[in-house]
C-alpha cells in the first residue's frame, strides 16, 4: 500500500499513535451517536406518524444487531483492506442512509436506513475498531488506550444527546437527521487526510515498541470474507469463547438496548421532559469515560475476571433498584453516576482476555464475533423492553430482568476455571 499524504499535519513521526487515536476516537463516538438517535427520536417519531413504540423499538433492534454483526467483517476487511478504507465506507454509509431517511413515510423506510443502512456503516466504526488500532498502533499501554477508546462510545451520548433532545423539544425529527448526518460527513476529510495505514507509513514503530518487543501479528493480503468465518470456527471450539460471547450479551442487554434506547421514554413516563432525561444520559458518558479510561489502567495491572465480576455485579444491583426509586433529581444523579462509571468499563478487560486467549493477530476478528453477542443482547432489550411496555404500560419487568441477567454473567465469569487457568498462565 502506498503511503498516504498527509497534507494537514506536521508531527515527530512517534506523536502519530495519538493523532490516531484521536481521530478514532471522534469515529467511534460519532459512530455511538448515531445508534443512541433514535432514542431521542421515539416519541416525535410516535406523534408525527402515529407508528407503535414497538415498530419503532424494532429499527432500533436492527441496527444494534447490525452494528455487532458487521464487527467480525469489518475486523477482516481492516486486515486485508486497510483500517483507514473501512472507516471511510463506514462514515460513508452512515452519512448517506441517515440523510437518505429524511424523505421516509413508511416503517420500512425507518427499518431500512436508521436500522439495516446505517447499521452496516457504523459497525464498521464499532468498538472492533478500537482494537484493531490498538494492536497496530501500541506495544504498550494497550489497556489504558482501549479504555479511553471504549469510553467514547458512551461519551457520543455526552455530546449528541442533549443537543439531540434540544432539537427535537417540539416533537421534530428532521433536525436531529441533518445533525447526525453532517456530523458523520465532517469527519470523512479528517479520516483521508490525516489518519496513516501502519506506523510504517509515517517512518515509526508502534508506541512502546523495541527491539526486544514482539513483532506486530502479520497481515494477511488477500480480502476473504471466509477470513471472519475461519477465525470463528476456530475460536468456537473453545469454551472461552462463549462465556465472553454470553456475558458481552448481558453487556448490550443492560446498556445499548436498555438504558441507551428506552431511558427516555422511562423517565418520560416519570413525568421527566426529554432533555432532562438526555442529561441524565449525558451524565453517565460523562462518568463513564472516566470509569472505562480507568477500567483500561485497571486491566493492565489485576486479573480481568476479577474486573468483570465486580462491573457485571454492581451493574445488575443498580438496574433492579432503578424502578423502584423516588425518580427524584438526587436519586436519578447518584444512578447516573454510579451506572455511568459502570457503562462500558467491560469492555477493556473483556478485549484482554480474547488477546490472552486468540492471540494479537486474530483477537481483533474474535472480538468481532464476541461484539455481536452484545449487540444481539442490545437488540433483544431494544426490542422486548419496547413490547414490554407496550403490553404492561411499564418498564419495570424489563429492568428487573436485565438487572437478573448482569448477576449471574457476574457469577459466570469468576467462576470458569478454563479462564482463570488462562489468566494465570499469561
Amino acid at each position: 500500500m502506498t503511503t498516504p499524504r498527509l497534507p494537514l499535519l506536521r508531527l515527530p513521526a512517534r506523536s502519530y499513535a495519538y493523532v490516531v487515536v484521536a481521530v478514532t476516537f471522534f469515529a467511534l463516538l460519532i459512530s455511538a451517536g448515531l445508534r443512541s438517535a433514535p432514542g431521542v427520536m421515539m416519541v416525535p417519531l410516535e406523534v408525527n406518524f402515529g407508528w407503535d413504540r414497538a415498530t419503532i423499538s424494532f429499527s432500533a433492534a436492527v441496527g444494534l444487531l447490525l452494528y455487532g454483526l458487521v464487527g467480525p467483517f469489518a475486523a477482516a476487511l481492516m486486515v486485508s483492506f486497510g483500517i483507514r478504507r473501512t472507516m471511510l465506507a463506514g462514515l460513508a454509509l452512515m452519512s448517506a442512509s441517515t440523510f437518505a431517511s429524511l424523505w421516509m413515510t413508511l416503517p420500512w423506510h425507518y427499518v431500512l436506513s436508521w436500522g439495516v443502512v446505517s447499521g452496516v456503516g457504523s459497525g464498521a466504526v464499532a468498538s472492533v475498531l478500537g482494537a484493531a488500532v490498538v494492536n497496530r498502533w501500541f506495544a504498550t499501554r494497550q489497556g489504558l488506550v482501549m479504555g479511553l477508546l471504549s469510553a467514547s462510545t458512551a461519551t457520543g451520548a455526552l455530546v449528541f444527546l442533549p443537543l439531540l433532545a434540544w432539537l427535537a423539544r417540539e416533537g421534530a425529527w428532521r433536525p436531529v437527521v441533518m445533525a447526525v448526518s453532517i456530523a458523520c460527513l465532517v469527519l470523512i476529510p479528517l479520516v483521508a487526510w490525516i489518519v496513516p495505514e501502519r506506523p510504517g507509513d509515517v517512518g515509526t514503530r508502534r508506541f512502546g515498541e523495541t527491539d526486544e518487543s514482539e513483532p506486530p501479528p502479520p497481515l494477511k493480503q488477500a480480502a476473504s470474507p471466509m477470513l471472519a468465518f475461519a477465525a470463528l470456527f476456530r475460536a468456537a471450539k473453545q469454551p472461552v469463547f462463549w462465556l465472553l460471547f454470553g456475558t458481552f450479551f448481558v453487556c448490550g442487554l443492560t446498556t445499548n438496548g436498555l438504558v441507551g434506547t428506552h431511558m427516555i421514554a422511562f423517565c418520560g413516563d416519570h413525568g421527566i421532559a426529554p432533555v432532562a432525561a438526555a442529561g441524565l444520559l449525558s451524565m453517565m458518558g460523562l462518568f463513564d469515560l472516566v470509569g472505562t479510561t480507568a477500567s483500561g489502567w485497571l486491566t493492565d495491572r489485576y486479573d480481568p475476571r476479577k474486573l468483570l465480576f465486580v462491573y457485571y455485579g454492581l451493574r445488575g444491583l443498580s438496574l433492579l433498584a432503578l424502578p423502584f426509586l423516588d425518580f427524584s433529581p438526587a436519586s436519578l444523579t447518584i444512578f447516573a453516576i454510579f451506572f455511568g462509571l459502570d457503562w462500558i468499563a467491560t469492555v477493556p478487560p473483556t478485549v484482554k482476555l480474547a488477546n490472552l486467549s486468540f492471540g494479537e493477530r486474530e483477537a481483533p476478528i474474535v472480538f468481532g464475533w464476541i461484539l455481536v453477542g452484545h449487540q444481539l443482547g442490545a437488540a433483544t432489550a431494544a426490542f422486548g423492553a419496547g413490547l414490554i411496555r407496550e403490553q404492561t404500560g411499564s418498564y419495570t419487568i424489563a429492568f428487573v430482568i436485565a438487572g437478573a441477567f448482569a448477576l449471574v454473567a457476574s457469577v459466570a465469569i469468576i467462576g470458569w476455571s478454563g479462564t482463570r487457568a488462562r489468566v494465570a498462565t499469561a
